[in-house]
């Protein structure tokens, strides 16, 4: 049973009754809009909050699974909707235009079950927990992994969470553990660039004094 009221008055703004599927997840939009809703059958359904309509439903392709759901706002501070679902024994991220409630984007991201999900507050990550205990960071632009961590957890993940500067992930594990993973890449080490150098000169002086002195080798 879906409902969903204003704050703190508590009316009543959308009411939706489903005896044969339960509610497995559902996001608002930034701006307070839309709600989308995700049951354990059927298509996503995107819900216009102020005329408290149903105003689009996202359907699956064959063999799709939906899972979890979340608005994110890109840099231009348009909308865009991303959606999980399994697909086989894959697990796969799909985007959503806001406008015309299209697809404009699908990539099967991992072979393992996904059991959470997450956008960085500034749009361009990615996270996904799997059934088997890893995390994975992803670019939204591209859905390409920029950090996975195997078995971060030793079991399920439950949640994870962005913090509001996007440089670090928490992830927490139906084995009562919570894991704080960096989401930055790492600087190069300027240690690494300083001993290139010398060797470059030590190398120098090495072929200049062969140079010099050949003809007593």
């Amino acid at each position: 049973h879906l409902r969903v009221f204003k704050w703190p008055g508590m009316e009543t703004v959308i009411e939706e009754p489903d005896a044969e599927t339960s509610v497995k997840d559902l996001s608002f939009s930034s701006d307070e809009m839309f709600l989308v809703v995700n049951r354990s059958s059927g298509p996503s359904r995107v819900w216009d909050l102020k005329s408290s309509e149903a105003v689009a439903n996202l359907p699956r392709e064959q063999g799709e699974i939906f899972g979890f759901c979340r608005f994110s706002t890109k840099s231009d501070n348009s909308q865009i909707l991303f959606v999980t679902a399994m697909q086989g024994d894959y697990g796969k991220i799909i985007s959503w235009n806001t406008t015309s409630w299209t697809r404009i984007g699908s990539k099967k991201v991992t072979r393992d079950a996904i059991s959470a999900f997450s956008v960085s507050p500034d749009g361009t990550l990615l996270a996904i927990g799997t059934i088997e205990g890893s995390i994975s960071v992803l670019g939204s632009r591209d859905m390409r992994v920029v950090l996975t961590v195997k078995k971060a957890h030793l079991g399920i993940v439950t949640t994870l969470a962005f913090s509001q500067d996007s440089r670090a992930l928490l992830s927490t594990s139906f084995d009562s553990t919570a894991r704080v993973t960096s989401t930055e890449s790492p600087k190069s080490d300027g240690s690494i660039s300083l001993w290139s150098m010398v060797l470059a000169i030590i190398l120098g002086i090495l072929v200049y004094y062969y140079m010099q002195h050949k003809e007593n080798f």
